[in-house]
């Protein structure tokens, strides 16, 4: 079962990435290879984890040697606890980026953007798009920013060329930011990383991915854009300036506010996303407790939290589940171990790791090295910052490569190929400077 369980798991992984093609929702395939997984495991017995350091604890937490029991009430459940730290926070965060949205708060942004030289707004569009992503998320800035240039650039190819950007800057802003990216959320949330030293070790690297291919495609740009005539977002039922601040602001602040409310309770972060979401669900429906039945759901939370993207917090739940039902059998136990012994230079493995994920989800990629390397290395180590920074900008190289990309390619109907002639080498140029950035700045400066 050992040998099965890695099959199962490449070809559950290859209908993944061949989503488009074979028309299969990947959350779907996910759920699936998640169960098939731990059934697998389950069938191979205590067998399977005679030669691995998880076998200890099996004898330790089970004196009656009951591998069922062990299997259902200890290893999965101990899981199951953790990915749920994680979609309970991205349900939270989500939800609040969602209720902005609502209000038209991004519209304090988007309105804000005047010129119409191409370079200049290649650098305005970056740079909104790399802090913006900071706080949010990258996947949620790039469907904003693709949004806003819908509005400001009319050709569709010219369009591209900055959509394409918005994908390596959303990448780059959410790589330093423990709420930024998806992987960097996990790796937080699973007391690997902290704030303040994610944000030291990974900014100038994040922002070096970013600045290197944004310097290199504005020397290609001359002249003014194109209009589209569509300056600002629109609804049936705008908010009132009051209305759409207020949201914003209080939204924005409550996502800050996680980092701290962590480092003052020490309680864990999807509590203080939940604590935000909670206030700001009160003051919305206060603030329209006056409208009609028919407009409130459309800017309170009982309302918003249907359009979040429910099928993506399946596909992080199942994905997770079968890289854990990898970690608790021993592979990736193995994986490391045969990791060290061919390559063995932790930076060198971590641009592998970030390279990798130019083609497959790294969601698991990083999940993966957790299991691997959890009970190796310390909190803070800089195994685990360059983790989060090559997971999070590796995907850049390829637009299949992150969720961000992959939610561009769909709004903007962007080519593969395109974005592989145009855009692929400035963002791994990008990718290595930053991952060479890292490696200097931790032995020079760190002494690491």
């Amino acid at each position: 079962m050992f040998i099965t369980m890695i099959f199962v798991f490449i070809a559950g992984y290859a209908i993944i990435a061949l989503e488009h093609p074979l028309k299969v929702n990947k959350s779907a395939t996910a759920l699936l290879l998640a169960i098939t997984m731990w059934l697998l495991f389950a069938l191979g017995g205590e067998q399977m984890l005679l030669n691995t350091a998880n076998y200890t604890e099996y004898l330790t937490s089970n004196p009656a040697g009951n591998f069922p029991d062990w299997l259902s009430h200890h290893a999965l459940l101990g899981h199951l606890g953790e990915i749920s730290e994680i979609l309970f926070f991205l349900l939270g965060a989500m939800t609040i980026v969602e209720l902005i949205d609502s209000h038209e708060g991004f519209r304090i942004i988007t309105d804000k953007i005047k010129t119409t030289n191409k370079v200049k707004l290649l650098w305005v569009i970056s740079l909104i798009t790399f802090f913006l992503s900071s706080v949010l998320d990258n996947l949620t800035t790039a469907i904003v920013m693709v949004a806003l240039l819908r509005k400001i650039i009319g050709d569709k190819k010219e369009r591209w060329f900055y959509a394409g950007m918005v994908i390596i800057a959303a990448n780059s802003g959410g790589a330093f930011s423990p709420i930024g990216d998806v992987t960097t959320i996990m790796l937080w949330i699973g007391g690997h990383v902290t704030t303040v030293n994610i944000i030291l070790k990974t900014f100038i690297p994040s922002a070096l991915s970013m600045i290197i291919p944004l310097a290199l495609l504005s020397v290609t740009m001359k002249g003014n854009i194109l209009k589209s005539g569509k300056t600002s977002f629109t609804h049936e039922n705008s908010t009132t300036p009051f209305e759409r601040n207020l949201v914003f602001f209080l939204g924005i602040g409550l996502l800050l506010f996680v980092p701290v409310f962590k480092t003052l309770t020490n309680l864990p972060p999807y509590m203080g996303i939940l604590l935000g979401l909670g206030l700001l669900w009160v003051v919305t429906e206060v603030m329209h407790k006056s409208k009609n039945d028919d407009y409130r759901p459309m800017v309170t939370v009982a309302g918003v939290i249907r359009r979040v993207d429910t099928p993506s917090i399946l596909f992080f739940l199942g994905i997770l589940l079968a890289v854990a039902a990898l970690q608790s059998a021993g592979h990736l136990e193995l994986l490391a171990g045969t990791l060290d012994k061919k390559i063995g230079n932790l930076y060198m493995i971590n641009i592998i790791i970030g390279m990798l994920s130019a083609v497959v989800d790294n969601v698991p990629l990083v999940a993966g090295a957790i299991g691997m390397y959890q009970n190796v290395f310390p909190p803070d180590h800089y195994f685990w910052e360059m983790l989060a920074y090559c997971a999070g900008t590796g995907g850049s190289i390829l637009i299949i490569g992150s969720a961000a990309g992959v939610a561009v390619m769909g709004m903007e109907k962007i080519d593969f190929i395109w974005y592989l002639k145009k855009v692929s080498l400035w963002a791994l140029i990008g990718y290595l400077a930053g991952s060479i950035a890292f490696w200097a700045m931790n032995l020079l400066l760190f002494n690491s």
